[in-house]
């Protein structure tokens, strides 16, 4: 195929949702300007407040506030949107999440506004960090998600992973070995663990999955504890940064080339070279 133009879009979330859904609107018509063929928002592009995602979960589930604006933005734009994260009440089977928590979960729409596929966070941040907030515990309001999904795109097979998935290679070896060509990962690295461990565990994964790694963050300072790296980031397979925006709002776009890939590929047969398998859940 010709060449695949992406744009990674970088936000500075807050507890403003409704600035929020605008600022995410702009930035998806800025890319759609510059000739993106896919966007891809970054975690909690729309919700970024801990304490309220139960309610926004309740308000998505009685009006479709989210999925609502990513299908309009995706088929007024005629692009393939992969939605960051939203929080939903339910499993992909329908099931309730555990009482007062929320899946946190990536939806991918095609150009006509259609739901093609869902990927619930897996990895959950439960950590200390030396930052102004000091303490994470995602697992109090998100329940974790427990399969591995890849998206048949027009560019080819995409591995759909968020955040803090990025330091547990196992996911991405299962999605390699699915034949995933893209991988995505949107996020909300916080400062201190961005600065220190954000470009290279980008560019691992790029080059022991040869894949195009698509990875827009959160990018500034939404409240006096929380602070985020930015650096959003589109990585070729051999390793290289090929684009990136580095603070506040903005975009991270490049034009992927899947017959470089191939050639990579071809060159270098890291798949068929493998002597052990990565069991995961279907």
């Amino acid at each position: 195929m010709s060449l695949y133009r992406v744009s990674a879009v970088q936000m500075v979330s807050t507890y403003d949702v409704e600035a929020n859904l605008r600022s995410a609107e702009l930035l998806i018509e800025q890319s759609a300007q510059q000739g993106a063929h896919m966007v891809v928002l970054p975690e909690n592009f729309a919700v970024l407040d801990s304490g309220n995602l139960l309610h926004w979960g309740q308000q998505e589930q009685a009006s479709g506030i989210f999925t609502q604006f990513l299908s309009e933005q995706s088929k007024k734009h005629e692009l393939w949107i992969v939605g960051g994260t939203i929080p939903l009440l339910q499993t992909p089977n329908g099931h309730p999440v555990d009482e007062g928590r929320v899946r946190a979960a990536n939806l991918i729409y095609n150009d006509q506004g259609e739901l093609v596929s869902r990927y619930d966070k897996i990895h959950l941040f439960d950590v200390q960090v030396n930052d102004s907030q000091g303490s994470y515990k995602e697992s109090k309001i998100i329940e974790p998600g427990d399969a591995v999904v890849a998206a048949q795109t027009p560019a080819g097979l995409l591995g759909q992973t968020i955040c803090y998935d990025l330091r547990f290679p196992e996911l991405y070896s299962a999605l390699a070995n699915r034949g995933c060509v893209l991988l995505t990962v949107p996020s909300a690295f916080t400062a201190r663990t961005g600065q220190a461990h954000w470009q290279a565990l980008l560019q691992a994964r790029a080059i022991e999955n040869q894949c195009f790694v698509i990875a827009p963050n959160q990018g500034g300072q939404h409240s006096k504890k929380r602070h985020t790296w930015g650096h959003s980031m589109i990585v070729d397979p051999w390793g290289a940064i090929i684009a990136q925006y580095e603070s506040g709002p903005g975009l991270a776009m490049a034009d992927l080339d899947f017959e470089w890939l191939k050639e990579i590929r071809d060159a270098m047969p890291v798949q068929q070279h493998k002597r052990f398998s990565v069991v995961m859940n279907p």
